[in-house]
């Protein structure tokens, strides 16, 4: 009817008698451009469909009305329901929490220990480095001289190249050493692991010879096939972090009630943390998006476009849900956090380190160069094999991730790459 009423107003019948002529060429010009032919009826002239404009009027402001009402009730009982959850899982986790230890002084780690710190004044933050100039200027200065020097850290936390120190009185253990040292460094510290104190893996990959993740090797290096264990992930880069701003993650653990005490531990007003029990599918898609944002990165480079870069990721995705599915992850776990969420993080912004080692390839240089002008381990380049003989031993079928792993091997140049991908059968999407 609306658009009945702005057809007859803009573009009325001709008029036929010579006085109503007359009186519409007296009246002012149209404003619309292209509209030289039309012309505007005199306005003791009240149409039907404007009529009909008029009654509606009241009606659609009522329809406004309840629609409003319907979103400020929806986020009324949201509030409602929020602040009874949080009565109801209140827990006193923090506040027995008197220390926890964190293992390696990267970005990462080096964040995550911070967040922690800032939740308790009183709570022990020790972190087990290798550089004894690093623990130094933590200690001293409380800064992170060598990741994130441009933030001041709290000063309850305490660097130490001590693993008995460190470890000695941990309540938990979050771990951030990259996954292809962790079994060598887990096997020099096993002697002051306390077997029942709950390890947090914050380290994404696979381990290269064996395809193992890290809930495999931190046991098995361990010595002991009990040791508590759960997986932290999400979108999550360390300085946005650091800066303290908003963000959500996920904490898998088949101990539903250790889950729930490190989602307690870690949770506030800028880091929301769900719980799952699906750590196959977090640690999978933690793994191979790093390679896949390697992938993007080289689109990125190559200059080939949005239309590429989206298509390239959905491909990616598609093949992370084949592989994951196949060991045995949850579909909906790939759709979420540790899934979508950080595989957009990964492939779309300019801090990730596997993005910009992509993102050097597909702009000509070669990896040696590139690897050599790194401080921090970018996982997506070792990770990348063992995602194909994972592939292999699934017998999936993931052709953007082994592209990306010929790649590396110096097998395939990108551009190479990019035309045998699209010279691919056309298939059904599955």
């Amino acid at each position: 009817m609306a658009a009945a009423a702005a057809a007859t107003t803009f573009f009325p019948p001709i008029p036929t008698s010579r006085p109503r002529l007359a009186a519409a060429v007296r009246r002012p010009p149209p404003i619309f451009s292209g509209a030289a032919d039309a012309v505007l009826p005199p306005e003791d002239e009240d149409s039907s469909d404007d009529d009909d404009s008029d009654a509606a009027a009241p009606r659609r402001r009522s329809a406004r009305k309840d629609r409003r009402r319907a979103v400020r009730i929806a986020w009324e009982k949201l509030v409602r329901w929020s602040r009874f959850w949080r009565r109801r899982n209140r827990s006193d986790v923090l506040e027995s929490t008197r220390k926890v230890v964190i293992l390696g002084g990267g970005s990462f780690g080096t964040a995550m220990a911070a967040h922690v710190a800032a939740k308790k004044a009183d709570l022990e933050v020790s972190m087990l480095l290798r550089d004894d100039l690093v623990c130094r200027s933590i200690n001293h200065c409380h800064i992170n001289c060598k990741y994130l020097p441009e933030h001041r850290l709290p000063e309850n936390i305490v660097a130490t190249t001590s693993a008995a120190d460190a470890l000695a009185g941990a309540d938990f253990c979050f771990h951030a050493v990259p996954v292809q040292f962790s079994s060598s460094f887990l096997e020099s510290i096993s002697a002051h692991v306390d077997p029942k104190l709950p390890f947090i893996s914050l380290s994404k990959g696979l381990e290269l010879n064996t395809l193992r993740t890290m809930s495999k090797i931190i046991p098995r290096a361990l010595g002991n096939r009990r040791q508590p264990f759960t997986v932290l992930s999400g979108p999550s880069f360390a300085v946005e972090l650091m800066n303290k701003l908003p963000t959500a993650m996920v904490v898998a653990s088949k101990d539903k009630k250790l889950a729930s005490s490190v989602q307690q531990l870690l949770a506030s007003p800028n880091l929301r943390i769900s719980t799952s029990s699906d750590v196959t599918g977090v640690e999978i898609a933690g793994a191979l998006k790093n390679v896949l944002a390697i992938a993007a990165g080289i689109v990125e480079g190559m200059n080939l476009g949005n239309n590429c870069m989206a298509a390239l990721v959905a491909q990616g995705c598609s093949e992370i849900r084949w592989l994951a599915t196949k060991m045995g992850a949850k579909p909906t776990t790939l759709s979420g956090l540790s899934g979508s969420g950080d595989i957009m993080l990964t492939c779309f912004v300019n801090l990730s380190r596997n993005r910009n080692v992509g993102l050097r390839l597909g702009s000509g240089e070669k990896l040696d160069q590139i690897m050599s002008s790194m401080n921090q381990v970018a996982e997506g380049v070792s990770t990348a094999g063992a995602v194909i003989a994972l592939a292999q031993k699934y017998n999936v079928k993931m052709p953007v991730l082994t592209a990306v792993a010929r790649i590396i091997d110096n097998e395939l140049t990108p551009k190479k790459a990019v035309m045998e991908l699209m010279n691919l059968p056309q298939v059904e999407e599955v």
